[in-house]
């Protein structure tokens, strides 16, 4: 019995690392314009523990999770494509329960409609004038 347990525990080991995946999300936008967005997803969602944010090579490590799901180490990168930017999230775990890179990626989609200006206002129609009265 006990050569069981060992024996499953080293498979339960073995296998939680194959849950990481690398989930890559291409934007048309130079990654300097990407970059704030990702930003905020992570500082103001309330969902994040951030562990390291590097500016300069737009990379960030940061935490998600709570004491009943445990926590998760995730990690966001951005790299440059021609003129468009590639996201790249590697996540701990995404399944049933945790969609972490969707999460993440739907996060930083409303940070980035959030700094988008929006469109100018339409000019109101020129006031009709009133035609003089004989």
């Amino acid at each position: 019995m006990r050569r069981f347990a060992v024996v499953t525990l080293m498979l339960l080991i073995g296998a939680g690392p194959s849950f990481a995946k690398t989930h890559k999300d291409m934007y048309s936008m130079q990654c300097s314009a990407l970059w704030p967005a990702v930003k905020d997803a992570l500082r103001n969602s309330g969902k994040y523990g951030i562990l390291g944010i590097d500016n300069t090579e737009m990379t960030a490590s940061f935490v998600i999770g709570g004491t009943l799901s445990g926590k998760r180490i995730n990690s966001v990168v951005l790299n440059a494509k021609g003129d468009a930017c590639e996201m790249q999230v590697q996540t701990a775990y995404s399944g049933i329960v945790h969609n972490d890179e969707g999460d993440f990626k739907k996060r930083v989609d409303e940070s980035l409609a959030k700094q988008q200006p929006s469109p100018p206002a339409a000019p109101a129609p020129p006031a009709k004038a009133d035609s003089p009265k004989n």
